[in-house]
Formats: structure tokens, C-alpha cells, sequence
């Protein structure tokens, strides 16, 4: 099992991800996207679901149309790990 970031690895990591925010409430991260259209969120949607099947950690997300909001959180170490950044930056490298 994974253990969750202690809190200078977390920093650091949260440091990298600007354009994430930490959820309040919980030990998870956030982040909204928006595309031109639905095609284009369905299609980003795609790409990150092929990654996080192979890496076997899946996101929390909702999708309206062309909007696609992700959170993060592993949910058997009851927090954030290095899976959720590793997958934050992969999803951020094909949406930017």
C-alpha cells in the first residue's frame, strides 16, 4: 500500500502543481478544465483514463459539457500520495 506524502514532500509537490488547490475539508487536490467543446473534454477524458488504468489509480471527476473537474485522493492511504501527483502531472502535460 501506498503511504500518504508527509508534509514536506507534500509541500513540495504542491509547490510543483499550480494550477491545483487542495480540497477543503479533505486530504485530496482539485482542478477544473475547459475545452473548446464537449468532443474536446470527452477526448481529454479519454487520455486520462487510459493512464490511470495502467497506473491503476482512478480520479473522482465530473464532466458538463465542455468543463471537466478531476479531484485527487488515495483513497486506501486516506490521502494524497505520490500516485495523485503522478497522475497531476501527467493529466496537467496533456491539458496544457
Amino acid at each position: 500500500m501506498v503511504g500518504k506524502l508527509n508534509p514536506e514532500k507534500r509541500a513540495e509537490a504542491l509547490a510543483e502543481l499550480v494550477h491545483w488547490a487542495e480540497v477543503e475539508g479533505r486530504d485530496a487536490i482539485t482542478r477544473t478544465f475547459k475545452f473548446a467543446d464537449f468532443n474536446a473534454a470527452f477526448g481529454f477524458m479519454s487520455r486520462v483514463a487510459l493512464m490511470a488504468e495502467r497506473m491503476d489509480h482512478h480520479p473522482e471527476w465530473s464532466n458538463i459539457y465542455n468543463s471537466v473537474e478531476i479531484t485527487l485522493a488515495t483513497h486506501d492511504a486516506g490521502g494524497l500520495t505520490e500516485r495523485d501527483i503522478n497522475l497531476a502531472k501527467f493529466i496537467d502535460s496533456i491539458a496544457d
